[in-house]
């Protein structure tokens, strides 16, 4: 029987509003909570369709999680699986993270470095080839290692992928000298435990393949030996789809857990195949989403994730060592079935819109502002045309100051630049626009060949620019209201692809503290939707040293934020599947509100050419960092959004309750009014 539960409007509030969430994420508690499919975009009909098959092709039991929501379940609950080779992605992958986020080992790193036995177990194994071996090859199993127990070096290392349990083994015993204890009694304590996964509902067996014990330490296997049950595997899953976060936890770093999971550039055995997990990222399976990736194991047991459609699937069956279907090799057997019982959950999804849209805001309504009354089309003014981008900042002097790319910005006479400056002067509807000749500045290079400014801010009178395109943001400041520019000598190099800076007042006048907050995409390129924002601050006082710079981590117990020096610890602080792009934030005054403004670049699920078409989201919150809610969203505004669009604290008239979009649109500096209609004083 497929098992649904009702969702009540009161579970479905707190899960919306719980601070310990913080990005509207739902976590379980002891058990995952539950809701019907239907309450989550999914077709309780179709949903049986696919646990009809999990049940036919191998027995056994599972669920499925939407939303952070269990919408279906099969099987007994408290049943402990032997889930094989699934064994390696989701228990030896998670510790690899844990080493290499520890600082214990590099992917890159020679393995005889930290275990010099590999390997020699067989004494023809080629030594110059043994010295070759990286702790990457073992992951991706390119090592050259054959399956046999013990295993052949067979292939030079890094030439071509073998499916190789022993090689996983060997990966096994390394880290355990590096952690220098029982694997398991590692991944009780900082994985297990922080998930909320009880001895009752895991454990992993003694080493039944290689020694028992290394150094006196007792040794695991990564290619075999967990059983779990159902409901704790996705525990583990959805750590993977929540970017290695758990509540306010950072169990692994997200920047691990993409490598992990996206297809390695080494020749393997499979398509797709990255640290342990399957990947769809080539396209291989037809009909499934390719940003989805999984874990396997003899007898089809698997824990898949999908984040574009926010699932995590897990499945653990009885199987067969035999094919089910005719024709092709295990591995590809066994892919093309794990595609064909995802396929039919997929096909669960309501298909209002394609795959991977969703169905409306990612916030729930604004509780301060009702709505946002437009302009007519017509009373847009556009100056400097051909040129887009236009973040900007209030300037000491009472100008703005913004910055243009791909175009000769408000001279149609001059130079074309990827970066450059220019000054806004006057009110909205009648300002006068001039460039600033600023050499020491500017960049040429169209599209993503040039610098360009996503973020610019004054403070105390200097001017700050952060500019993308740089591998990955780079800052540089003016004293001189912009005629000559220092570039920092470091960069942003994880995450930050396009940062922009929190923006109050004139000069930065009514900041809430001391510091300069940083909000980006979670995405080293500005080209591409992110899943979520990430949130950086610092002291305005020290903005030019990187080693002041402090990262959101998540909340505390209490519901306030954390912070981390440490970039790996970053967590997200807005949240929008596919679709967080080139963000701007402002300050206003007024409402005491924080509006974030994001252009949607997807229409029907395709990404389009927003600067004429495409949806547009502002969402307000009462702090830098959330909860946040929608005060407008449409999938596809009357105009062309731009590229970047935002709401320039100067023109703020918090009497009237107008506010003035400044947005890339049709390729130009385009201005528009809004009146934000308050709760209050709406009908």
């Amino acid at each position: 029987m497929l098992k649904v539960a009702n969702l009540s409007a009161f579970a479905l509030v707190v899960g919306l509003f719980a601070p310990s969430i913080g990005v509207g994420e739902v976590w379980p508690g002891k058990r995952w909570p539950r809701a019907t499919p239907e309450s989550h975009g999914m077709s309780s009909d179709r949903l049986a369709k696919a646990v009809a098959y999990a049940r036919r092709a191998g027995g056994g039991s599972g669920c499925v999680i939407r939303h952070g929501y269990l919408v279906a379940e099969w099987g007994d609950p408290n049943r402990r699986a032997d889930v094989k080779s699934c064994t390696k992605g989701s228990v030896g992958a998670t510790i690899l993270g844990l080493a290499v986020d520890d600082g214990l080992v590099r992917l890159d790193d020679s393995a005889q470095k930290h275990y010099p036995a590999i390997g020699q177990e067989l004494r023809d194994n080629r030594q110059d080839w043994l010295k070759q071996i990286t702790i990457r090859h073992l992951a991706t199993m390119t090592a050259g290692f054959d399956d046999g127990r013990p295993p052949k070096l067979v292939y030079r290392p890094g030439s071509r992928g073998y499916y190789s349990n022993d090689t996983s083994n060997m990966l096994a015993e390394l880290l355990t000298l590096k952690f220098k204890k029982d694997l398991k009694q590692v991944l009780r304590r900082r994985v297990m435990e922080p998930l909320g996964i009880g001895a009752d509902q895991w454990n992993w067996r003694r080493n039944a393949y290689r020694s028992k014990s290394i150094r006196g330490i007792e040794s695991r296997e990564f290619a075999s030996g967990i059983t779990i049950t159902h409901g704790a595997l996705a525990r583990i899953g959805y750590l993977y789809l929540r970017q290695g976060r758990w509540r306010d936890r950072r169990i692994l770093s997200a920047d691990f857990i993409r490598e992990a999971t996206t297809p390695t550039s080494l020749p393997t055995f499979v398509p797709g195949y990255a640290f342990y997990w399957y990947s769809n990222a080539k396209g291989t399976y037809a009909g499934i989403p390719r940003d989805s990736y999984w874990a396997l194991g003899l007898g089809d047991s698997l824990v898949l994730v999908c984040p574009s459609l926010d699932l995590v699937v897990v499945r653990l069956g009885v199987g067969s060592r035999r094919s089910h279907l005719p024709g092709g090799s295990r591995q590809a057997d066994w892919g093309r079935r794990v595609a064909g019982f995802f396929r039919l959950i997929v096909e669960a999804v309501e298909k209002k819109k394609p795959v991977g849209d969703r169905s409306g805001p990612p916030y729930p309504p604004s509780p301060v502002i009702a709505k946002v009354v437009w302009a007519p089309v017509e009373r847009i003014v556009r100056r400097a045309p051909g040129s887009d981008n236009w973040p900007i900042t209030w300037g000491d002097d009472g100008d703005l100051y913004t910055a243009y790319g791909d175009g000769t910005g408000f001279d149609r006479h001059g130079r074309r630049l990827s970066l450059g400056l220019a000054r806004i002067r006057g009110r909205p509807g009648s300002f006068t626009g001039f460039n600033v000749p600023a050499p020491s500045l500017e960049q040429t290079g169209d599209g993503r060949r040039g610098k360009k400014a996503s973020g610019l801010l004054m403070v105390d009178g200097v001017l700050y620019l952060l500019a993308r395109n740089a591998g990955n943001a780079q800052l540089a400041w003016s004293t001189d209201r912009g005629r000559t520019w220092t570039w920092c000598d470091w960069r942003f190099r994880t995450s930050f692809g396009c940062p922009t800076f929190l923006n109050f007042g004139k000069n930065y006048a009514g900041a809430r503290d001391d510091f300069i907050y940083i909000y980006s995409p979670d995405r080293a390129s500005a080209y591409e939707p992110a899943d979520q924002l990430v949130l950086a601050r610092v002291l305005k006082s020290r903005i030019r040293q990187r080693s002041a710079y402090e990262f959101f981590a998540g909340f505390d117990v209490n519901g306030q934020p954390r912070w981390s020096r440490r970039i790996q610890n970053r967590a997200g602080v807005f949240r929008y599947p596919a679709r967080c792009y080139r963000p701007t934030v402002s300050f206003h005054p007024g409402l005491k509100r924080y509006l974030c403004v994001q252009a949607i670049p997807v229409v029907g699920g395709q990404k389009v050419d927003s600067r004429f078409r495409g949806g547009l989201g502002i969402y307000d919150a009462p702090e830098p960092w959330g909860p946040w809610t929608t005060c407008f969203w449409t999938p596809q505004w009357d105009v062309g959004p731009g590229e970047t669009a935002s709401i320039p604290t100067k023109w703020i008239n918090a009497s009237s309750g107008t506010v003035h979009l400044v947005f890339s649109g049709n390729d130009a500096f385009s201005v528009r009014q809004a009146r934000l209609v308050l709760r209050s004083a709406s009908p």
